[in-house]
């Protein structure tokens, strides 16, 4: 074979090799059971859950009137709460939800669309998500939520976990002044000034520090249930707000058994805990000059066996959702986000749960 029969040879290969494939009949259906063999967490939140759960709340959100005749209808909100949820479960960014249901096999799936349906572009996702923290409606869709746990008995108040971590946000450079002004509550001199600088200083983010290492942002301070690993409530502080201030806003009486860190260790936090009838397992602390036994060394091994297993959401949280860094400004954004962080890893916590106990079964359990 000559050298110009050899390239021509080569050309039609690599035509033939860039030249699209035409899809057949059950091309579609078969990549889709190829995704479900590799595990498609997508598929079986779809299959479990009940999204009319959120209908209540989600009807509270004031309705626009039309400006005129005509045009295209606005999405439906079960539709854009889902794509919040998505965007949770992956840590997306606006533009890049957008861009991932436009892609995405698996997410057009769970959103019951089609390659040929409209797709809410970044600023209509925002706007959304603007309507719900205006509303105040965070709150709700969690408790909602969390009320459907307890009724079908996920939530078993056999034994509870209390907790916090760290979420923060983008570290400010400000001068010693401003952030003194800060401190106090104020807006810094100049800021009312230049609104598009205000809008992109967080006043009401602050600092900590914590074995020598320093953090910038927030708290999200939960009461896990023990044995599912689900939360029951949670409240959102300033980074600098020490544990121990938000344990009323997260027990209440009726709660079962509590293990908590070494943190809540002190008269303030007993007092809390007593008054509500709550069973306390507190880490015992030590201090200069009196270390601990180690009779208490071992009490502090089992009980920290057990209040533990409240790392394992945060875990998720942090690695899986990436939602311990949040890009929003200020309390109440920062907040909604982080109580919806909250329910997205309850949705995930439940499908993981159904998913192992149903784990053989033709048909999953539905929630």
């Amino acid at each position: 074979m000559g050298l110009k029969t050899l390239y021509g040879e080569l050309m039609k290969r690599k035509k033939a090799y860039l030249k699209p494939s035409e899809n057949g009949l059950f091309d579609s259906l078969d990549r889709l059971a190829r995704i479900d063999a590799m595990g498609d967490p997508l598929i079986n939140l779809n299959n479990i859950m009940d999204w009319e759960i959120f209908t209540p709340v989600l009807a509270l959100l004031p309705q626009a009137e039309p400006k005129g005749p005509g045009g295209r209808p606005g999405f439906h909100p079960h539709f854009m709460f889902k794509i919040l949820v998505l965007q949770s479960v992956y840590g997306l960014a606006d533009e890049q939800t957008q861009f991932q249901i436009l892609d995405r096999r698996s997410f057009h799936r769970f959103l019951d669309i089609t390659a040929a349906d409209p797709v809410p572009d970044q600023n209509t996702i925002r706007e959304f998500r603007e309507k719900l923290v205006r509303a105040g409606l965070f709150d709700a869709l969690f408790t909602a939520f969390r009320e459907r746990l307890e009724n079908k008995g996920f939530i078993t108040r056999k034994g509870q976990i209390v907790d916090a971590s760290f979420v923060e946000v983008p570290r400010q450079r400000n001068r010693r002044a401003e952030n003194e002004a800060i401190k106090r509550g104020e807006v810094p001199e100049g800021w009312q000034d230049d609104p598009k600088r205000l809008s992109h200083k967080d006043v009401d983010a602050r600092w900590t520090k914590k074995n020598d290492v320093s953090f910038y942002g927030y708290k999200n301070h939960i009461n896990m249930d023990e044995a599912s690993k689900l939360i029951i409530r949670s409240t959102v502080t300033d980074a600098s707000v020490h544990d121990s201030q938000a344990l009323d806003a997260v027990t209440e009486p009726g709660d079962g058994p509590t293990f908590l860190d070494a943190g809540y260790a002190g008269p303030a936090c007993a007092a809390v805990l007593e008054a509500k009838g709550i069973e306390a397992h507190i880490c015992e602390k030590g201090a200069r000059n009196h270390p601990l036994t180690d009779q208490q060394k071992r009490r502090n091994r089992k009980k920290s066996r057990r209040r533990s297993r409240v790392e394992h959401g945060f875990g998720f949280m942090t690695v899986s959702m990436k939602a311990m860094f949040r890009r929003t400004v200020g309390m109440v954004r920062n907040r909604a986000g982080v109580i919806f962080t909250n329910l997205v890893y309850n949705l995930c916590r439940v499908e993981q749960i159904i998913r192992l106990k149903t784990m053989g079964r033709k048909t999953p359990a539905m929630l």
